[in-house]
């Protein structure tokens, strides 16, 4: 296999029947050792980080498949900390999609003036490129139209998607006495067609969840989960 990518929280291989692998790691997103799903850096190591977000997001994925929503998903070896993936194309250099259930992180960070720490938000979409020396901006659908890197059509698909997904999996932490304050998302351009499907991970990495008001992290959200 070829390495073609190093990311923050996994590696890229490409594999000699086209598919991808993906290779887990325990690094984490956050600032200063403190995790952060929305940071754009690496903030601290947790060991069995890996091999816990990707038993989560085999777990999501898989209920995800079976409701008929679009992902790149094909399988997983726990031990190996690896998925296999098919191909996708990204929207420009990579897009984030954040849904939001709660004021917390960067939206209360921006929007603090109108809202209180904490508040209720009905399952608020936004979109972010991914750019590290900008530290992921904001961008809008006439924007993305605009700049060629999404079309209004594809956009309507993503944010559809996004509501859908992000109720999944509100819905079963919710089944464990658990609430999802927001959520973080990659979609890309899957197949022949380029239909637009969920990519990358659903793990306690790209997530806020809390618990009778207590932040549970990511480690301990995959034992609750999944036992």
């Amino acid at each position: 296999m070829k390495k073609i990518y190093t990311g923050k929280t996994k590696d890229v291989y490409l594999k000699e029947d086209g598919n991808y692998l993906l290779k887990f790691k325990d690094d984490v997103t956050g600032t200063d050792g403190v995790f952060d799903p929305g940071a754009n850096t690496v903030g601290l190591t947790i060991e069995g980080a890996g091999k816990a977000g990707l038993r989560l997001t085999c777990y999501f994925f898989e209920k995800i498949n079976k409701a008929g929503i679009p992902t790149h998903y094909i399988s997983a070896d726990i031990d190996q900390q690896t998925m296999t993936v098919r191909p996708a194309k990204l929207f420009g250099k990579g897009v984030e999609v954040i849904i939001r259930y709660r004021a917390v992180g960067s939206f209360f960070r921006r929007y603090g003036t109108y809202c209180k720490e904490g508040q209720t938000l009905n399952g608020y979409v936004e979109v972010t490129l991914k750019d590290d020396a900008r530290n992921d901006p904001l961008i809008t659908e006439d924007a993305l139209d605009m700049l060629g890197i999404m079309t209004r059509e594809e956009y309507k698909v993503l944010v559809d998607l996004t509501k859908k997904i992000g109720q999944i999996v509100k819905d079963e932490l919710a089944s464990k006495g658990l609430e999802l304050y927001d959520i973080k998302f990659e979609f890309g351009r899957v197949g022949e067609d380029n239909h637009v499907a969920l990519i990358d991970e659903i793990s306690g990495g790209n997530m806020r969840v809390f618990r009778n008001g207590e932040f549970i992290e990511p480690l301990e959200l995959e034992k609750i989960i999944l036992g």
